[in-house]
């Protein structure tokens, strides 16, 4: 295996995460949410538009909750018997692909939404979830396999920066398709949006193929694989759990992780639908709004590295998801664009530091050099999804409910309050147990 650390290895890891954070950016974020209300509520409606998908009526804005919700639980189902499989194979570097041309491909389909094909259209936006999130447990569970433990942290911070950076300069790209339409001769005023989904798919698969080439393909574990390979990755999972049950501090943190993960994947799911939903913001706006997010967020990733140094990731970890129960509270009473843009600028803060810092703890706290990192990392990440997938659910009910996606946020706020409980929970017990080492 190759030497930890190599700059190399790690820059290509890196580029993965600028690859298909375009996805993150452009489709879950700014252009897709916005053009979808625009093609779903072409009269502009505040509240209640209902959409027909395969026979059953819903609000616009809740289907397209339940359908990443319904996308995330798939991926749920299948990451262990993945994740078994490339362990059992050393083979991860494969599924990484599969998922990755699987998530482009969808997305360039996404360029023939429109209206009437409404229903396609949202099951290739549910399979462009998947090959994103399918994707990522594979490139997370590289981490402690290309970096030791004192460099886990910054390492993880260069993923995300490489990712906030990469989207942003393709969300640029397309926001002049969008915004300047007629400087290409472009009179749909559906066609910019839809371009974007297709260079989304060309930027993801293009740039992947650098870590393609310098990742190592995975290291075979045909040892610790004595069933079917089918139910064998939720045999791993458990497996995993009866480690995880004799690590007091993993053992702590994962509930943590899990119910702040439920606030903070749906916040940026739904922040810009929030946007035109209630506050009525212009495509524009909205694009603008999420690009503020993401390049406060490249500060952010390593600001949290460089506190979690010095203040320890827990602590650190606490006092962000602090912010987080503010965010949720300023969502409720946000009036204007401008109080938005400010709620923007806290989030992007926080978004990429909580996401980086979250995966780097995790890794330092699971056992180092293990053949079978990805069961470890498919672990997390099906923690990490069901939590979306509850966040989400309950997000689109409490919308459909009240016809209020800011009730929807005080929800989110009850999660991010049971997080920070929990955190504090584990930082006490950090703590004493530092007493009694001494």
């Amino acid at each position: 295996m190759e030497a930890k650390n190599n700059k190399r290895t790690i820059r290509a890891w890196a580029f993965f995460d600028w690859a298909n954070s375009a996805y993150n950016l452009v489709i879950t974020s700014t252009i897709f949410p916005a053009y979808y209300v625009y093609v779903t509520n072409p009269n502009n409606i505040k509240t209640g538009v209902r959409v027909t998908f395969f026979g059953h009526q819903f609000i616009n804005t809740a289907l397209s909750d339940y359908v990443l919700a319904a996308a995330y639980l798939v991926i749920a189902l299948l990451l262990p018997i993945l994740t078994s499989i490339a362990d059992y194979r050393g083979n991860k570097r494969i599924f990484m692909q599969f998922f990755t041309w699987l998530g482009a491909i969808s997305c360039g389909m996404l360029f023939f939404f429109k209206f009437e094909t409404l229903e396609v259209s949202m099951i290739f936006f549910g399979l462009a979830a998947i090959g994103y999130c399918g994707g990522f447990v594979f490139y997370n569970s590289y981490l402690p396999e290309i970096a030791t433990l004192d460099k886990q942290d910054d390492v993880s911070a260069k993923g995300f920066t490489y990712g906030y950076i990469g989207s942003v300069i393709l969300q640029l790209v397309c926001f002049v398709f969008v915004l300047k339409p007629g400087w290409f001769g472009i009179v749909d005023k559906s066609f910019p949006a839809r371009l974007s989904f297709l260079l989304v798919g060309i930027w993801w698969i293009g740039f992947a193929y650098i870590p393609f080439t310098v990742l190592p393909k995975g290291s075979p574990n045909a040892r610790s694989h004595h069933k079917n390979i089918l139910k064998g990755g939720f045999i791993e999972l458990g497996k995993v759990w009866q480690q995880v049950k004799r690590m007091p501090i993993l053992r702590r943190y994962l509930p943590a992780f899990f119910f702040y993960s439920m606030g903070v994947q749906t916040i940026m799911l739904v922040a810009t639908l929030f946007g035109a939903q209630e506050l009525n913001m212009s495509p524009p706006k909205l694009i603008a709004t999420i690009l503020i997010i993401q390049l406060v967020a490249i500060g952010g990733a390593t600001l949290m590295s460089r506190l979690s140094d010095n203040y320890g990731n827990v602590k650190v970890l606490a006092w962000v998801v602090l912010i987080w129960i503010g965010v949720c509270i300023g969502a409720y009473f946000t009036k204007n664009d401008i109080e938005f843009y400010i709620l923007a600028g806290i989030v992007g803060l926080v978004m990429g530091g909580i996401q980086s810092l979250s995966r780097s703890t995790y890794s330092k706290f699971i056992p180092q050099d293990i053949p079978d990192s990805a069961s470890f990392f498919s672990f997390y990440d099906v923690t990490e999804k069901i939590a979306i997938v509850g966040g989400m659910f309950s997000f689109g009910l409490v919308n459909d409910i009240t016809h209020s996606m800011r009730n929807s946020a005080l929800v989110l706020c009850s999660y991010f309050i049971a997080g920070l409980i929990l955190l504090l929970s584990l930082l006490a017990f950090q703590q004493r147990a530092k007493k009694v080492a001494v």
